[in-house]
């Protein structure tokens, strides 16, 4: 439950965006611009904050951004990782998945990887209480959705 203090010191929402920008390469130029640009938000803050948190990966890596627009053309954002089919086709070595899932196998990757990939997402704001087995499962789920086969180890 909020307190007075909390629920008067709110403040009032414009818009929720969202966007999916390159890491470290965030500019005023379209997509960002005219996203921000509709509700008066300082561009050039978003692009120095966005690119000064995401140094740490590795360019052209697509970051999937959440900002919040306030009604006083102030904003926060939330910086969630990379999706999980960014990784596999990465992990796997592919441009893209199978056209026919169950029938033509795309690629393969180990457990390992998939490992790999569970710890980096169980660092999201929606993965952070899920136990790393049932993020490993959904990460096979999705693999087996793009017809890429999880092996034990690659031959």
């Amino acid at each position: 439950m909020s307190t007075l203090k909390e629920i008067l010191t709110r403040r009032p929402v414009a818009a929720t965006i969202r966007l999916t920008v390159p890491a470290g390469a965030a500019r005023p130029a379209p997509p960002v611009g005219p996203a921000l640009g509709q509700y008066r938000l300082n561009l050039m803050a978003f692009c120095k904050d966005f690119n000064a948190r995401t140094q740490k990966y590795k360019p052209d890596t697509p970051m999937a951004v959440t900002i919040t627009a306030f009604k006083d053309n102030t904003f926060e954002f939330t910086v969630k990782s990379p999706s999980v089919t960014w990784y596999l086709k990465k992990a796997a070595g592919i441009e893209s998945g199978s056209s026919r899932p169950s029938h033509v196998t795309a690629s393969s990757i180990t457990i390992k990887h998939v490992y790999e990939i569970a710890k980096i997402k169980q660092s999201d704001p929606y993965c952070q209480y899920m136990p790393l087995e049932s993020i490993c499962k959904s990460i096979m789920g999705t693999a087996n959705t793009m017809g890429i086969k999880v092996v034990r180890e690659l031959e």
